[in-house]
């Protein structure tokens, strides 16, 4: 048993996740050299090839994989003894580190600790923000224990090293300029919007949301502006150059900017949670999982009623 070395075996499993030995030695902090002297030393001792050449990169073996395969129960159970000790040695006390993208800050994580704090004061909670695709990176690198993220960036269902939890449906708002014809009208479609100048980011998760909310109500936004801070945004917007997607829960206002919920095919971000699995076995964790999912059913039960 001494050829199945943990480590090494950690190592094999970012490379398939990052895909290059240059971004695997990054993510662990390793150098790229060190990386190949350990993968090499482990495909020696199981007497497998677990790289093969390809081009200037390398990919995985077939009979990589099947190690692999048989390692991810092994790492399940190693994050369920490290939450089985931990509850051991702690009881109901405990850090857990939790990576939010900005917007959910406030709107979930901060919530959850307050109620913490009231029912279970000995669960601290140890916040990072980050955006939404590198909270997951975060989690991978072992270095928060707890992953808000959108779905979009979230791992995947059938991702054998994570639990994903969703968490919320968050309904977009429309930002419109104050003088502008929709912003008194009863009913307001994203459609009625198709020939506005659109101000959204130019890459990442909220590009990716606008287009696909207005590509599902028939159109393809024309970007007037690119910007990524709300700040700019509605600034833009009570100036009468463009108008823009506000998700709820980012609860940002400007006296000269009119908010008006969409009445028609209202699109949503999707908000999840992912933890490596096993690990939500942890009392700490389970009870800030726990935590968030009444904040999120709260918010959640505020857009029904309205």
């Amino acid at each position: 048993m001494a050829e199945w070395e943990i480590r090494k075996l950690h190592i094999l499993r970012t490379l398939r996740e990052q895909g290059t030995v240059t971004a695997t030695a990054e993510t662990l902090r390793m150098t790229p050299s060190a990386v190949s002297q350990q993968l090499t030393n482990l495909s020696a001792r199981l007497g497998v090839p677990l790289l093969q050449a390809q081009g200037r990169r390398v990919r995985l073996t077939d009979a990589a994989r099947l190690v692999l395969r048989h390692a991810e129960a092994v790492f399940e159970q190693l994050e369920r003894a490290d939450a089985e000790l931990a509850a051991y040695a702690r009881g109901e006390a405990g850090e857990v580190r939790v990576g939010a993208f900005s917007t959910a800050v406030p709107a979930l994580v901060v919530p959850a600790v307050r109620a913490l704090r009231a029912a279970h004061p000995g669960v601290s909670v140890r916040v990072r923000e980050a955006e939404a695709e590198e909270a997951y990176e975060l989690l991978a690198a072992g270095e928060v224990d707890l992953a808000l993220s959108l779905a979009a960036h979230a791992p995947s269902a059938a991702d054998p090293g994570f639990t994903r939890v969703p968490l919320l449906a968050d309904p977009l708002d429309l930002a419109l300029p104050p003088g502008h014809e929709l912003a008194s009208a009863d009913r307001v479609r994203l459609a009625d919007l198709a020939a506005e100048a659109w101000i959204f980011g130019g890459s990442g998760p909220w590009s990716d949301i606008t287009r696909a909310a207005c590509e599902a109500a028939g159109f393809s936004p024309y970007q007037g502006h690119s910007a990524a801070g709300w700040t700019a945004i509605l600034a833009m917007v009570e100036a009468g150059m463009g108008v823009a997607l506000v998700p709820r829960t980012a609860a940002v206002r400007r006296d000269g900017v009119v908010m008006r919920a969409l009445t028609e095919e209202r699109p949503h971000r999707h908000v999840v949670a992912a933890v490596r699995k096993g690990a939500a076995d942890a009392p700490a964790l389970e009870r800030v999982l726990t935590a968030l999912r009444e904040v999120a059913a709260g918010l959640s039960g505020q857009e029904r009623r309205e």
